[in-house]
C-alpha cells in the first residue's frame, strides 16, 4: 500500500506541475469534473423524481432541474468552446458570492463578539476584488482556475506521499 500512495502521489504531483505550467488544460480539467458532477446530478435528480413523483410536492420542478442539469453538463463535457466561454464566468460568481458571504459574516461575528472577525472581513473583500478582476479580464479567471487545480493535484500527491510515510502501529 506504501508504494501505491507513493507512485500516486509522485503522479499527482507531476499532474500538479503539468497543470501549473498548461493553465489552460487545467482549467479544461476543470470544466470536465465539472461536467461530470452535474451529470451524475442530474441523473440523480431525474430517478428521484421517477421513484417519488407521485409523493413529492413540486416533483415536476425536480425533473426540469434535472433535465437541465444534465443538459448543461452534457455542453461542458462535449462542448470545449462552451467549457472555455462558461467557466471562468461561474468561477467569477463564485468568487463574488463567497466574498460577500464572508464581508457579510464578519459582522455577524462581530455582533457575537468574536475575536478575529476582522480575518474574515480582509478575506471577504479579497475574494471580492478577485471577483471583480476576474470580471474586468476573463483570462486572469482561467489562469487562477488553472493555478487552483495545479496546486489541489499538487497538495494532493504531497499528501499520499507523507500518509505513506508516517508509520503505522499494530
Amino acid at each position: 500500500m506504501k508504494v501505491l500512495n507513493i507512485i500516486a502521489g509522485v503522479l499527482l504531483i507531476v499532474a500538479g506541475i503539468y497543470c501549473l505550467c498548461n493553465q489552460d488544460i487545467a482549467a479544461m480539467t476543470a470544466g470536465v469534473m465539472v461536467g461530470i458532477f452535474m451529470l451524475l446530478s442530474g441523473v440523480i435528480e431525474i430517478v428521484v423524481f421517477a421513484t417519488t413523483s407521485g409523493l413529492l410536492f413540486g416533483s415536476g420542478w425536480l425533473l426540469l432541474d434535472g433535465v437541465l442539469t444534465v443538459i448543461l453538463s452534457l455542453f461542458l463535457l462535449f462542448n470545449q468552446w462552451f467549457t472555455m466561454m462558461s467557466l471562468p464566468f461561474l468561477f467569477t460568481l463564485w468568487l463574488l458570492f463567497s466574498g460577500i458571504s464572508r464581508f457579510v459574516s464578519a459582522f455577524d461575528l462581530r455582533a457575537f463578539g468574536v475575536r478575529g472577525w476582522g480575518w474574515i472581513l480582509t478575506i471577504g473583500i479579497i475574494l471580492m476584488v478577485a471577483g471583480f478582476i476576474c470580471m474586468m479580464d476573463p483570462w486572469v479567471s482561467v489562469a487562477a482556475i488553472g493555478l487552483t487545480v495545479g496546486l489541489a493535484f499538487l497538495l494532493e500527491g504531497i499528501s499520499s506521499i507523507v500518509y505513506a510515510c508516517i508509520p503505522r502501529s499494530k
